[in-house]
């Protein structure tokens, strides 16, 4: 996401006078100065990511420079913090999601959903935002917007034909809101649907590096109830309350038919694609035993002694590897299901933003500074829990209207993190909230890259966004306590009140 903030051009000015400020005068433990140091260096990262004064990629790599130059961390165990299986996770699942749409897999399978589920207008509405949500768990939401954005334009200029412009303008506007809706809500029911959910597994397992791991299948069991039924709401309030449309109104379902026949039958290349996909889900769901209350799945890495040693990531590059071995039948521009020329469509931008984050996470935890934040918490006095977890929800989507939201989360879950362990509540209460409110943002066209996508059609005012996402983000809100406070123990594995002991 990117946008100009009126503070940029000041940016890169104001983050290095308060980077200066703190080396030169902010020194909180004399025998370790570390602390202070590190301090400078994350409010230096957070005003340049927050203003955009230079890339959010760019800021990411200030830590390789600055953290052995202040003594915070080495070069070498700075740089260890960039390349990890996390990394790996993202990259191999993006390969996956780019032979999806070489092959145009993913726009059948929308397509599909679409005509599906759509027989009235409401419906339809339903089939667009199921689609948008599904394709958004595996691939980027960005090319999820994009490729329904003409799908849902092409229906509401035959409905305007049909029955006029303003007659038809509120359904027009579900229908928009719906497609960006669905992208983002989909987005947080896999590890690999949204930059943030990864950014937070790892941050995590830097901050708490004797935790249970958080695996695939363990975020599935809060991810998939919680975008189901976010999903099932958003699409009650846009046509129920905030888009109420002529229940008269029909429509044109022909163009969906009409799109699905252009396709043709599905080929041999979609279909390898299909059968790749497919594994990899199960591979990645059942790799670890998940608990689900009454009774437990047991994972396939337990079967055999050497497969106890492979991660999501290690899943991930295996099954896109496989991409580059299967050939083409149809394509003879093509000999492979995937090429050399696709590495040019990794977003390594995205990637070197994390790492810039999970340096920020481990530069937290070595040089100290999380323990003082900790311990400066603990002024603060007793403050019910569920309280400050709303206070995080409410500042974290909020936040992210205006800016990056892995930014935010990389600077802001070390914080939590320390803040939690201070007043011995379990690490997840504060963070694995502040994670799902991050994808939570509904208001800003630049909130989200699908936000800015149907607001880019001129379908859409901007105070029509904003009305209507801003009762939405306060629905998310609340439905985020709900579900995490509902499903943490089978998430954790552990009772919410109970303060682990690798958290001490």
């Amino acid at each position: 996401m990117t946008t100009q903030l009126p503070w940029k051009s000041s940016g890169s000015i104001l983050g290095a006078a308060v980077f200066l400020g703190l080396i030169l005068f902010f020194n909180p433990q004399p025998d370790n100065t570390a602390v202070g140091r590190m301090a400078a260096i994350a409010a230096l990262m957070a005003i340049l990511w927050i203003s955009e004064a230079i890339p959010l990629a760019a800021t990411a790599l200030i830590p390789i420079v600055l953290f052995p130059l202040t003594g915070v961390l080495d070069g070498a165990s700075t740089t260890k913090a960039y390349v990890n299986s996390i990394i790996f996770l993202f990259i191999g699942g993006f390969l996956i999601a780019l032979s999806m749409e070489r092959w145009n897999l993913h726009r059948r399978i929308a397509l599909n959903i679409i005509n599906a589920i759509g027989k009235r207008a409401d419906l339809l509405i339903l089939g667009f935002m199921a689609a948008s949500g599904f394709l958004s768990m595996w691939i980027s939401n960005t090319a999820t917007a994009v490729m329904m954005l003409p799908i849902g334009l092409a229906i509401i200029l035959k409905m305007e034909e049909e029955f006029g412009k303003e007659r038809s303008q509120k359904l027009s506007l579900a229908l928009m809101l719906g497609i960006a809706y669905g992208c983002s809500i989909g987005g947080v029911a896999t590890l690999v649907g949204t930059p943030t959910n990864l950014a937070f597994v790892r941050i995590f397992q830097e901050s708490f590096p004797s935790a249970p791991q958080i695996s695939f299948g363990n975020w599935m069991i809060i991810g998939i109830p919680y975008s189901l039924i976010m999903l099932g709401v958003t699409w009650v309030l846009l046509t129920r309350v905030f888009c109420r449309f002529d229940k008269n109104l029909t429509l044109d379902r022909s163009i969906i038919k009409k799109e699905i026949n252009n396709l043709g039958p599905i080929r041999y290349e979609e279909k390898a694609v299909l059968v790749v996909f497919a594994m990899t889900v199960f591979l990645w769901t059942f790799r670890r035993d998940l608990n689900l209350g009454a009774f437990s799945i047991p994972g396939w890495s337990n079967l055999w002694e050497p497969l106890k040693g492979i991660d999501d990531g290690t899943v991930a590059i295996t099954m896109a590897l496989t991409l580059f071995f299967i050939p083409t039948k149809n394509d003879p521009t093509a000999v492979r299901i995937l090429q050399k020329d696709i590495f040019a469509k990794v977003p390594w931008g995205i990637i070197l933003l994390f790492g810039g984050g999970f340096a920020l996470a481990s530069g937290f935890t070595s040089s100290g500074l999380s323990t003082y934040i900790g311990e400066s918490f603990r002024a603060i006095g007793p403050v019910p829990v569920i309280v400050l977890v709303i206070i995080i929800c409410i500042s974290v989507t909020f936040l992210t209207e205006l800016t990056s939201n892995v930014a935010t989360l990389s600077m802001l879950l070390p914080i939590l993190a320390s803040w939690a362990v201070s007043l011995h509540t379990h690490p997840l209460v504060f963070i694995l909230p502040a994670t799902i409110s991050s994808s939570m943002a509904f208001m800003m066209p630049v909130a989200t890259p699908p936000n800015a996508v149907v607001f880019g059609s001129e379908r859409i005012r901007i105070i029509e966004m904003a009305r209507t996402g801003l009762l939405l983000n306060f629905v998310a809100i609340g439905f985020t306590l709900l579900m995490v406070y509902l499903l943490f123990p089978y998430v954790t594995g552990t009772p919410m009140g109970k303060f682990p002991a690798w958290a001490k």
